[in-house]
């Protein structure tokens, strides 16, 4: 261990357990807590600094990860043997750290140079994307874009590519439905993202998300860059392929028309995602983006939160953001939602975390939660909306979204998002077009052993050479360069064809 790093991680003066930067063996004597470990300890995990009586909260970050389930020495490894959850209040007292953000004079605002479309928007990418509205047509689909790789473009050098967007759904779930609304919103939201020029709806004809019943809802119109297709009216599958093909040929010329412009970053939405987290999450990666969401918003752009259920237990944190008592009841309103869902089903919210967070040092959801919260930063929260729901306010915003990665991040691009990013300590091999990831290590280690996969080292916060300020800082000119074009490690990979995944909670028929 280097001389100039202690073994420990305090994170409140109130905390009754610590965290320890590597793994510790049984022996070893942490100074500046007066504690000597019991058994050995790995990286990321907690280590009791007071005895803690069977029942009694164990604290972390301030605040409450759960109870002691028996009775805990001094110098012990906390973990999922000896803490659990339990209930307690909440005071969520609305809007009472509500601050003025301290915004940038739009004047002196960071820019970015990206793509301005006809109705304003502004994307970081130019894309044409190929859709499916149910699995029947997702091979079609598929072949379509299949087209387009390789040197197929080479002839137009400002179109990004031309993607996928398949699922398993659009159909045996009605007509009529909040699924099908859902899966509506998230095409829709795909199609209509701004990092997509113009977009090809593929379907079979006779599902449930029939291509003129989405055409009608969202009053779509058939343009050069919007088209319509469906595989029983186009005569058969090879057909529409051929077909899918010529349409994309015809968008191509007017997509490459598309050039890049400086715009002011309050231009940018962001998507705030965490994967496969472990106990460094909430020290070193999730508040480091935190801070560059906090950056974000200063400069007039939007953030946008998601995984209800890993807020859960976190939720009084951004209640106090909220600008409104109404906004903060919607988010309280999702979180009585999610415990009725969970508990209809036989679950229970505490079901999260994973078998690798808790690899990784998590115990709790409460544990997580508090972690995990820490992206959305330190800035009034402006509203809260629905899965999938297009984002119209600028600022901190929250999205009802499940916590399953591909769900969320899929909801949030829906949304509007035109870049994200992903804190994970696990490690993470994610993509998801048309919006580019960039993925924030949240471990020197994981860094190391995967940096073909990740883009930023957040596990310096924690081995001491960075504060959590300056991260968020790189951060931020890493968003606002690779919001100009430059390639995320995820991009470089080829990454991002197959994420797209609408959460679906009704039953199937």
């Amino acid at each position: 261990m280097s001389a100039h790093k202690t073994p420990i991680i305090r994170l409140a003066p109130t905390d009754n357990v610590v965290v320890a930067r590597e793994a510790l063996a049984a022996g070893s004597v942490l100074e500046s807590e007066g504690v000597t470990l019991v058994q050995p300890v790995g990286a990321g995990h907690k280590v009791a600094t007071a005895a803690i009586a069977k029942g009694e909260p164990v604290r972390k970050y301030g605040q409450i990860i759960g109870f002691a389930t028996a009775a805990i020495k001094p110098g012990e490894h906390v973990h999922l043997h000896n803490l659990g959850m339990g209930s307690f209040d909440r005071d969520y007292a609305f809007g009472s750290d509500c601050r003025d953000p301290g915004m940038v004079p739009p004047a002196e605002r960071a820019t970015f140079e990206g793509y301005v479309r006809a109705d304003g928007r502004v994307g970081t990418r130019n894309y044409i994307a190929v859709i499916s509205t149910v699995n029947c047509s997702a091979t079609v689909t598929n072949r379509i874009a299949d087209a387009f790789r390789g040197d197929a473009l080479s002839a137009f050098p400002h179109v990004d590519g031309v993607f996928p967007v398949t699922h398993g759904g659009g159909c045996g779930r009605g007509v009529d439905t909040e699924d099908v609304h859902i899966l509506q919103r998230c095409t829709i939201g795909y199609a209509t993202n701004p990092n997509v020029a113009g977009f090809v709806l593929v379907g079979l004809g006779c599902e449930s998300n029939l291509v003129d019943s989405i055409v009608e809802r969202y009053g779509l119109k058939d343009t050069r860059m919007s088209r319509f297709i469906n595989i029983q009216d186009a005569g058969g599958s090879m057909e529409t392929i051929r077909r899918g093909v010529e349409l994309v040929r015809e968008m191509l010329p007017e997509a490459d028309k598309a050039r890049r412009q400086t715009v002011s970053a309050d231009r940018l939405m962001l998507g705030l995602q965490c994967g496969g987290s472990d106990g460094y999450s909430g020290i070193t990666a999730n508040p480091a983006l935190g801070a560059a969401a906090d950056l974000l918003v200063r400069h007039g752009g939007t953030a946008v939160l998601g995984e209800t259920p890993e807020v859960y237990g976190a939720e009084h944190l951004l209640t106090r953001r909220a600008v409104s008592r109404t906004v903060g009841e919607k988010l309280v309103e999702r979180i009585h939602w999610w415990e009725d869902y969970t508990a209809k089903r036989g679950g229970e919210m505490d079901n999260n975390p994973s078998p690798g967070n808790k690899e990784g040092g998590l115990t709790t959801i409460l544990e997580k939660s508090l972690g995990a919260v820490s992206k959305g930063g330190t800035t009034n929260m402006v509203e809260v909306v629905e899965y999938a729901e297009p984002v119209t306010s600028k600022g901190f915003v929250f999205m009802d979204t499940p916590g399953y990665d591909p769900h969320s991040v899929t909801g949030i691009n829906a949304g509007g998002a035109t870049i994200n990013c992903f804190t994970t300590g696990r490690g993470s091999g994610w993509g998801c077009k048309p919006s580019p990831v960039i993925k924030l290590a949240t471990n020197t280690p994981m860094f190391t052993r995967l940096t073909g996969d990740m883009d930023i080292n957040c596990g310096v916060i924690a081995d001491g050479e960075a504060t959590v300020a300056e991260m968020g800082e790189r951060i931020f000119r890493e968003i606002l360069a690779v919001a100009s074009g430059k390639k995320s490690k995820s991009e470089e990979l080829g990454l991002g064809d197959s994420e797209f995944s609408p959460w679906q909670y009704g039953p199937g028929m």
